[in-house]
């Protein structure tokens, strides 16, 4: 199984964007992890679709966009034009996930549904098959910086068990307060895309803080 770093532009230095993704670029991270909030999903507001299409210009990572906001399946097509090689977006967020998800493919991206920690994992089960890729978070999302809950990682465990008994490859994201001393936990669970903002963007040595996550992955392939 692959294991891959996904830094979180959420916790980057905009006024160095160019210089820091090249750093992580430079130290082998393949992903960029790109919280989309919209002040209504989520109580915060980041960045949208002309921030995107200006990075994609000085990045051949693979956009990892994470969209927090509602009715998605209005600005799936602009993310995809921006730049996205992956939209995710939240089961909670729209009438029709089916939809979304055939939405999302059409374009030529990458399909992923997360799902807040409120949320139980059994309603994504129906959508599995046409999945790319599950996204459990383990904060609520909305804001860096906060502290990892462990009662989520059982979610990982099951997505990691169907995967298994259905034979699919969907890949498992985790996001919200991953550092170096709890990634085993959700390693061990069965997640192979990590999301790590702070722990990484949020550190002097970004390069150092992404090669100790890699460093950890090689344990485990």
């Amino acid at each position: 199984m692959s294991i891959y770093l996904s830094p979180s532009m959420l916790s980057i230095d905009f006024t160095k964007v160019g210089e820091q993704l090249s750093i992580v670029e430079q130290a082998g991270t393949p992903y960029i992890h790109l919280d989309v909030m919209d002040g209504v999903f989520v109580p915060n507001i980041s960045f949208g679709i002309p921030v995107i299409k200006g990075i994609r210009k000085c990045s051949h990572m693979v956009f990892d966009a994470h969209l927090m906001i509602v009715e998605p399946e209005r600005y799936i097509e602009e993310f995809r034009k921006a730049g996205a090689d992956i939209i995710n977006f939240h089961v909670e967020a729209t009438e029709d996930p089916a939809a979304v998800i055939a939405q999302i493919k059409a374009t030529g991206a990458k399909a992923g549904i997360t799902i807040k920690p409120k949320t139980p994992v059994e309603c994504i089960r129906p959508y599995l098959q046409d999945l790319d890729m599950v996204l459990v978070m383990t904060v609520e999302p909305g804001f860096g910086g906060q502290k990892f809950m462990e009662d989520q990682v059982p979610k990982i465990k099951q997505l990691a068990q169907w995967k298994k008994d259905l034979g699919l490859s969907y890949d498992i994201e985790v996001d919200g307060g991953i550092t170096l001393e709890n990634v085993r936990t959700v390693l061990d669970a069965g997640a192979n895309i990590i999301v790590a903002g702070s722990a990484v963007f949020g550190k002097e040595d970004i390069a150092a803080a992404a090669k100790g996550f890699m460093d950890i992955f090689k344990e485990y392939e």
